[in-house]
C-alpha cells in the first residue's frame, strides 16, 4: 500500500508498506479522506512538541469498514470517521471523562503512525460509523470537534462577546460554533484573506487585522469592555501572550494553542480581572457526536472551508504549497 512518511522536517517520501493485518479489538479501515491538519504542517517544518521522527501524518480521516471487529456494530462496508486520540481509559484523566488529556494518550498521526496511508487498523472503541454525513465532511469533525471543545470549555452564552485571535482553521472552527452558542464574535488576524473568508462564510460580527491601532478597535467595538471570552489559536507565543490584553474583567482566556515556548504575563493585570485561564487540548466524543449532528443539519460551511484537495500521490510533492499563504489555503483534503 502507498504511504507517505515524514522522514525529518521538511521531508517526505512515498513509499510501499504491508497492508496492516487487524489485530484482536481493531477495525481495519480502506483510508478514502484525509484533512490536513496545522499540526501536520507543524510536523513538516518541526515544530511540533510532542514528536518523534520519522513519522506518518494525517489524523484528521474517514473511510470504509474493510474489516471490523466482533466487538464493534461495525459492518465492511460501511463509512467511519475515527476520534485519533487513543486513549488509556484507565488514567485519573480518562475516569473524570477527560480522554483528550489521558496521561498516556497516543494521538494518531504525532505519538504514532497514521493516515497517510492506504489502510489503517485502529481500536474499534475509536471507530464511529458516519450518519447522515458524507466522506468529506466525517473527515472534517476532527478539527471542527477542537474548536467546539475549546467553545463548550469556555461555556461562552448567548449575546456575550467572544474574541478569536488566529483564523486558522481551529479558529474558524471555534467562531462556528461560538456564533452557534450566540456569541457576538470578532475575528483578529494579521491576514487580510482570512479576514475576508470569515466575514464571507462565518457568522461573525467583525473582523480586525492585527496591526497600528487594532487594540483601539477592538476597544471601540466593545465599548471599551473588551471580550467576556479571548480564544487564541495562534500557535505564537507572543500572540498567546498578548491576548491577555484582550479580555473583560470577569472574562476568560482560552489558549487552543500549544507552542514549545514558556508564557508569561502579567499577575496584576490577570488578577485584577478576576480572570480564569483555560487550555483546551483535542476534543471528547461528546464534541465529536455534536459536530456530526451539526454537520447534517447543515450548520457549517464545511465545502467552503474545503479549498484545497490533492491525491495520496500528490503528497510528497505537492504538500509544501499548502504553507504558501498566497495559495489561500483553509482546509486541504487528501484523496486516497
Amino acid at each position: 500500500m502507498l504511504t507517505v512518511i515524514c522522514n525529518e522536517p521538511g521531508s517526505l517520501t512515498a513509499i510501499e508498506r504491508e497492508k496492516p493485518l487487524r489485530k484482536p479489538g481493531e477495525v481495519l479501515i480502506r483510508v478514502k479522506r484525509v484533512g490536513v491538519c496545522g499540526t501536520d504542517l507543524h510536523i513538516f517544518t518541526g515544530n511540533q512538541p510532542y514528536l518523534e521522527y520519522p513519522r506518518v501524518m494525517g489524523h484528521e480521516f474517514s473511510g470504509v469498514v474493510e474489516e471490523p471487529d466482533s466487538a464493534s456494530d461495525l459492518a465492511i462496508g460501511d463509512v467511519v470517521y475515527v476520534m485519533p486520540y487513543l486513549s488509556c481509559g484507565t488514567c485519573i484523566a480518562c475516569r473524570q471523562g477527560k480522554t483528550n488529556c489521558c496521561t498516556r494518550i497516543q494521538v494518531l498521526g504525532v505519538h504514532c503512525d497514521g493516515a497517510f496511508t492506504e489502510y489503517l487498523s485502529v481500536p474499534h472503541q475509536f471507530v464511529h460509523k458516519a450518519v447522515g454525513v458524507t466522506l468529506d465532511q466525517a473527515a472534517m469533525i476532527e478539527f471542527l470537534s477542537i474548536g467546539a471543545h475549546a467553545v463548550r470549555r469556555s461555556n461562552v452564552q448567548a449575546s456575550k462577546r467572544a474574541l478569536v485571535v488566529g483564523t486558522g482553521p481551529i479558529g474558524m472552527a471555534a467562531a462556528i460554533f461560538a456564533s452557534l452558542r450566540g456569541a457576538q464574535v470578532t475575528v483578529l488576524d494579521t491576514r487580510e484573506d482570512r479576514l475576508a473568508f470569515c466575514k464571507q462564510h462565518l457568522d461573525i460580527h467583525a473582523a480586525v487585522q492585527i496591526g497600528e491601532g487594532d487594540k483601539q478597535a477592538l476597544a471601540e467595538l466593545t465599548e471599551g469592555d473588551f471580550f467576556d471570552v479571548v480564544f487564541d489559536a495562534t500557535g505564537n507565543a507572543r500572540a498567546m501572550e498578548r491576548g491577555f490584553e484582550f479580555i473583560a474583567h470577569g472574562g476568560t482566556y482560552v489558549m487552543i494553542s500549544v507552542v514549545r515556548d514558556s508564557i508569561t504575563f502579567s499577575d496584576p493585570e490577570f488578577h485584577k480581572r478576576e480572570a480564569t485561564l483555560m487550555g483546551s487540548r483535542n476534543a471528547t466524543q461528546e464534541d465529536f457526536r455534536h459536530v456530526e449532528e451539526c454537520l447534517r443539519n447543515g450548520l457549517i460551511p464545511d465545502a467552503a472551508l474545503n479549498t484545497h484537495r490533492l491525491t495520496l500521490s500528490d503528497v510528497a510533492h505537492s504538500f509544501s504549497t499548502l504553507l504558501d499563504p498566497k495559495q489561500g489555503v483553509v482546509k486541504a483534503i487528501i484523496e486516497c
